[in-house]
Parts: C-alpha cells; structure tokens; sequence
C-alpha cells in the first residue's frame, strides 16, 4: 500500500532516501520524472549510466505495486533502456527489482556490457568472494550522463 496521509508522506520523506529523492529533498541527478515516477543515476554505479527508476508514492516492494502502477513503471523502463542502448552503445540493458537495500519499490536499468555485470552469486563458482561497493561516481560524471539521457528521452 502506499503512504496515504500527510503525516505519512512526512515521515516517509525524513527516514527513506527514495522519498527524499522523489520530494526534492534529497539531491539526485534526475533524468526524468512525471507525476507517478522519478528515474535518476545510481551513485555508486556498476557502469557509467546506470539508473535507479522509482515510483514517487512510498510502496515498500514490487509485488505491492498495483497491478496498472507497475505495467507503466515496466514500460517507462523499456523507454529508458532504448535511449541507454543508443547512449551506451550496448546491444541490452538489465532491469531489475532488488528489493534488498531500501524497502521503497525501485528498480535498475544498468548498460550490460559484460554477461557478470548484474550477477548472482548461484553462478559463481569460488563461493568465499567478497564484494565491495561500487566505487561513487563523480558529480561531473552524473551531470554529463544525466544529460545524455534526457536529450536522448526528448528525441524519442
């Protein structure tokens, strides 16, 4: 369900940084929003591009999402993917709900240049890997690629 009063949508606002994003009190490079959706770049990318598309309404995870809230969210991210395709020159770009760091329904949209860059560890055989972050982005890096992007939705 999603937050439904004004006191909810506050306190929504202070304690998830997607709804800090989506209110504008959180900074973010947007690379395009409406009034059901915000989609901005990850910072902490796993290729240059990579974008975290959210809906502005606080449901906590994917299968809460209404049935038509979530046809339009899948929708919007195949319109992202084909200008990241044309941005990034790649051939596929991964969508996928995580749904494991922060319980407000996102997903991502990251450029696949190699078939381990959105992985799992079921496919992986030395089983003791240790993961790190991806490494932060800079502000210029997400301001170009924010760019890119939002000329390349225009052009569609």
């Amino acid at each position: 369900m999603p937050v439904t009063s004004d006191h909810e949508e506050k306190a929504c606002a202070i304690l998830c940084t997607f709804c800090g994003i989506a209110s504008r009190n959180v900074p973010a490079h947007i690379v395009y929003e409406d009034h059901e959706f915000m989609a901005f770049l990850d910072i902490n990318p796993i290729r240059p591009g990579h974008v975290q598309l959210i809906a502005r309404a606080h449901y906590p995870y994917f299968d809460d999402l209404v049935p038509d809230l979530a046809a339009r969210m899948m929708q919007l991210g195949q319109r992202l993917a084909k200008a990241m395709k044309g941005i990034h020159r790649v051939e596929r770009v991964g969508f996928v709900f995580t749904g494991g760091d922060i319980a407000h329904v996102h997903a991502h949209l990251v450029p696949l240049v190699g078939r381990t860059d959105i992985t799992s560890t079921a496919y992986i055989e030395q089983k003791d890997l240790r993961f790190i972050g991806a490494p932060r982005a800079g502000s210029e890096e997400l301001t170009e690629q924010a760019q890119l992007l939002r000329t390349a939705l225009v052009v569609q």
